[in-house]
């Protein structure tokens, strides 16, 4: 089954920060649900690399900006007429409810996976190309050989420390995603061009194209005024380039 084509591009750091720590925690999760070895090291790899992000940073604050404001937001719309004051409940209460387990874990909540020799070798080693080979980390190979089960337990522990922030880092880009109703535009000879307006606020831009679209975008700006333009592909060995036909698409600024 074909999926539509989307597109994102977050227009400040945060939003950058944000959107890869859900790419690697999509990563982990759907590798952790496989027995195979190979799954097993894709899964520690995203752990490392999520470390990595956490680690720089106040990434944990930033997260915590996020869930204020956005609870701000939603509880301005208590008051409002016409509202699903259920639907509004629930979104709230997720919201709250990641806000107090993040205050829960304080700011040291990293040192677990700071602490553990285990992953600090592995990091170490996988700076280098191939540095995780059975000769380099033999007590990785040994770990990656051990019943599934084990390895779930040990998978399951790392993930504990960090669920909290990606859980909530989930929860916010559904909300950011949401946030806005996608709008019918036009790319003309396939490029479009859009100034923001002054008391306009936009973290990510999204682009969907038709089912059948043979093209992609690419996207450059900032809060103040961005540039889509639309290429056409053909083969990994000559540089894509952009079409001369209007495009039709629908763009969400959220």
């Amino acid at each position: 089954m074909n999926r539509i084509p989307e597109y994102e591009q977050p227009i400040n750091e945060r939003m950058r920060t944000l959107m890869r720590l859900e790419f690697l925690y999509q990563q982990l999760l759907y590798n952790c649900d496989s027995d195979s070895n190979w799954a097993t090291r894709g899964a520690i790899a995203s752990l490392l690399d999520i470390m990595a992000i956490l680690m720089r940073g106040d990434v944990r604050t930033e997260v915590h900006k996020e869930l204020d404001l956005q609870i701000d937001t939603l509880q301005r719309f208590q008051s409002q007429p016409g509202v699903d004051s259920g639907r509004l409940g629930a979104l709230l209460g997720n919201l709250i409810s990641s806000r107090e387990e993040i205050d829960a874990v304080g700011t040291q909540y990293m040192q677990p996976l700071k602490d553990c020799e285990f992953l600090s070798s592995i990091k170490h080693r996988s700076s280098i190309p191939g540095g995780t080979c059975e000769f380099d980390l033999p007590e990785f190979s040994h770990w990656l050989r051990q019943p599934f089960p084990r390895r779930q337990e040990d998978m399951a522990n790392w993930l504990e420390v960090i669920r909290p922030l990606c859980d909530a880092v989930t929860e916010l880009l559904w909300l950011i995603r949401e946030s806005a109703q996608p709008a019918d535009k036009t790319a003309i000879n396939g490029m479009y061009q859009h100034r923001m307006q002054k008391d306009a606020s936009c973290r990510l831009l999204r682009v969907t194209l038709p089912e059948s679209s043979q093209l992609y975008p690419e996207i450059s700006g900032s809060q103040h005024r961005f540039t889509i333009r639309f290429l056409e592909w053909s083969t990994i060995n000559s540089r894509a380039v952009q079409t001369g036909h209007d495009v039709k698409f629908k763009l969400s600024i959220c």
